[in-house]
């Protein structure tokens, strides 16, 4: 399958895409992309993703559409995995259109030179055309000369259009758009006004996600509306009928194991949100039947083969956590019988023996603390020391480690996973606290970056 084109009801038809990116951080991409989304979905099925590691923005996205978003990462995939990742999400939602949100500034990847990591080589591995959002305060022949820049550092990235964020008024509108479109000879398809109404709450994590947010369908319908009063869809739509065919090429983003059925436990709900759709998908492909519980308002773990805990905001919610006192014990009661656990970041601080001296479920014997500063913000390689839940020895993955929090490691020396050979992990290079067959670590895994851990993890639920 080539992914040019798809069938569905007798009918072929193209897949349209379009990348929203930006010339830099915190210039409205989330808002305008989920509006765009927003607006685009009340005629069409709309497919979104996000570019990068980033679990929040696309939790805004997803209800926008009312499909699950989903990320592209040319860290964690190959080119033909993006492509492979971008057509699944495509046919899986039967979407007419997948619109792909940034990640920081256009060309902002792990190096100062290369495209790895940056929204420019996802746009190229799709060969979709790029909108480039510019906040346009104070600017107005100068925006010409940022996108001129931009259009000419890679001549492959293919930027169709602009869209021109904190517009002052009309006046400042339209001088700003003949600029771009006579200087940089690319079209404007509209400018958003500075309003307070289309910003959203930030957290040390970036944005708060949705999920906490009672109202934020009716703010998301919000910025649906502005984007159409204010920009002009029907040339989005347009520029994104000429994508053209996806390049070929295409591989699988996970390993398949045995055929027996499994039971997944899988940690979800205000607490721990962060999960990436494919890692759950690469389980059930895995044969487990996926069981979703909530450490912060049921009494006990359900009667599963393993678990999966993973990141989200339990620094936020500990008096609540350390107040279930049942589940607690019944997740240490679950790891005495020596039934697996896999845990990420959040997930980790949770099995810890504490959060900031609120009593968590102490299967690993050190207290954990919240930081005012980040204690890593990295992609992240590892090694695997030693067989564990989800590698086998010697095995190399690639993962993404954020967080503001600290693992006192004192007393005892605990068994460590992972070498760390990009990042920082928990201590002096290493991660993924082992006990049992308990497996936490800072580290957040992509199964496209990890093709074995589904495999793995289910076969350790097996046995």
């Amino acid at each position: 399958m080539s992914g040019i084109l798809v069938y569905r009801d007798g009918c072929q038809i193209k897949t349209m895409r379009l990348v929203l990116a930006g010339t830099g951080s915190a210039v409205g991409k989330t808002t305008i992309a989920t509006g765009i989304m927003k607006a685009f979905s009340r005629e069409s099925k709309v497919q979104p993703f996000k570019v990068g590691p980033d679990y929040i923005d696309p939790t805004y996205h997803t209800l926008a559409t009312g499909h699950s978003s989903r990320n592209l990462d040319s860290f964690f995939m190959s080119e033909p995995q993006i492509r492979e990742a971008f057509q699944r999400g495509i046919d899986i939602s039967k979407s007419e259109m997948g619109i792909i949100e940034g990640v920081r500034g256009l060309y902002e990847g792990i190096s100062p030179t290369g495209d790895v990591g940056n929204t420019a080589s996802v746009a190229k591995a799709l060969n979709a055309p790029v909108i480039l959002i510019l906040n346009s305060r104070s600017l107005v022949k100068s925006a010409a000369a940022i996108v001129i820049g931009f259009k000419s550092l890679d001549p492959d990235v293919r930027i169709e259009g602009v869209i021109l964020n904190q517009v002052k008024n009309r006046k400042h509108y339209l001088k700003t758009k003949e600029a771009v479109e006579k200087l940089a000879k690319t079209p404007v398809v509209g400018g958003i006004p500075r309003s307070d109404e289309i910003r959203v709450e930030q957290r040390h994590l970036g944005l708060v996600p949705a999920v906490e947010r009672e109202n934020i369908l009716g703010h998301i319908r919000d910025w649906g509306q502005v984007m159409e009063e204010n920009l002009d869809l029907d040339a989005l739509k347009q520029i994104m009928q000429g994508a053209g065919p996806l390049p070929p090429g295409r591989e699988a983003l996970w390993k398949k194991g045995a055929k027996k059925r499994v039971k997944i436990g899988v940690a979800w709900d205000e607490v721990f949100t962060f999960y990436y759709q494919e890692n759950l998908e690469a389980l059930e492909a895995n044969h487990a039947d996926l069981i979703y519980f909530s450490p912060l308002h049921h009494e006990e773990v359900p009667d599963v083969d393993g678990l999966y805990i993973g990141g989200g905001y339990p620094e936020i919610f500990t008096r609540e956590l350390e107040a279930n006192i049942s589940m607690r014990q019944s997740l240490v009661k679950f790891h005495q019988e020596e039934r697996p656990i896999y845990a990420e970041c959040g997930g980790l601080m949770y099995l810890t023996r504490s959060i900031n001296d609120q009593d968590m479920c102490g299967i690993f014997p050190y207290h954990s603390h919240m930081t005012t500063k980040p204690q890593a913000l990295s992609y992240v390689i590892s090694q695997a020391i030693e067989d564990n839940l989800i590698l086998k020895k010697g095995e190399i993955f690639r993962g993404h480690e954020f967080h503001y929090s600290r693992v006192e490691i004192t007393g005892k020396q605990p068994k460590f996973a992972f070498d760390v050979l990009r990042g920082n992990g928990i201590l002096s290079k290493k991660d993924g606290l082992m006990n049992k067959n308990a497996l936490a670590s800072y580290v957040h895994t992509h199964v496209a970056a990890c093709p074995p851990f589904p495999a793995n993890f289910t076969d350790c639920a097996r046995k």
